[in-house]
C-alpha cells in the first residue's frame, strides 16, 4: 500500500442523547504502545464516567483493536471501526466516553450514538493521503551503504531496497 489516509489532527466532539453525555476524542498514533496510552489517558481523566469504549486502527502490519467496555456486545466499538474502515483511515485511536443520562437506548441506539460519535470527531479531525513523495537511486560504494541508510533516516527518508554490483 503506498497511498493511505490518516485524521489531519486529534480532535474531540461532544453531543447529547437521551440525557446520556458522549464525549469523543481522536488521536493519530503509529504504535500500539501510543494507541493502548492514549486510551489508559482517557480512562484516567474520566475515570467516573459509565463506559469508555475504544478502537483503533494500524497501517502497519493491519493491526486492528476495538472494546465495548461493558456496553452489549458489538454496539459500541465495532460500530466506530466501522466508520474508520468505510473512510479507509488508518494510525486512527478513538476513544468515546458515556456518561449514563438514565434512558436505555437500545442496542440500535447505542449503535447510533456511538457512529455519530466517531463520524463527528473524524470530521472536525479531517483527513490527510499519506504517500510516497519521490523515489531516489542513490548509488554509492559498499562502505558507505550504512552512513548513506543513516542519512536518508535522518532526512525522514526510507531505504526500500539495495541492490549489490
Amino acid at each position: 500500500m503506498t497511498e493511505y489516509i490518516v485524521p489531519y489532527q486529534d480532535a474531540e466532539s461532544e453531543f447529547t442523547e437521551k440525557r446520556s453525555r458522549f464525549i469523543t476524542h481522536l488521536y493519530k498514533v503509529e504504535t500500539e504502545a501510543e494507541a493502548r496510552a492514549r486510551i489508559e489517558e482517557m480512562k484516567k481523566k474520566y475515570y467516573d464516567a459509565r463506559h469508555n469504549c475504544w478502537c483503533y486502527l494500524l497501517q502497519e502490519g493491519g493491526v486492528v483493536r476495538y472494546s465495548d467496555d461493558g456496553e452489549p456486545q458489538g454496539t459500541a466499538g465495532q460500530p466506530m471501526l466501522n466508520v474508520f474502515q468505510r473512510q479507509e483511515v488508518w494510525n486512527v485511536c478513538c476513544v468515546v466516553t458515556r456518561y449514563f443520562g438514565g434512558v436505555l437506548l437500545g442496542a440500535g441506539g447505542l449503535t447510533r450514538a456511538y457512529t455519530k460519535g466517531a463520524t463527528d470527531v473524524l470530521t472536525a479531525a479531517g483527513i490527510a493521503r499519506m504517500g510516497l513523495w519521490t523515489l531516489w537511486d542513490v548509488p554509492c560504494t559498499y562502505p558507505l551503504l550504512e552512513r548513506m541508510k543513516l542519512e536518508v533516516a535522518a532526512a525522514g527518508g526510507v531505504v526500500r531496497d539495495a541492490e549489490y554490483g
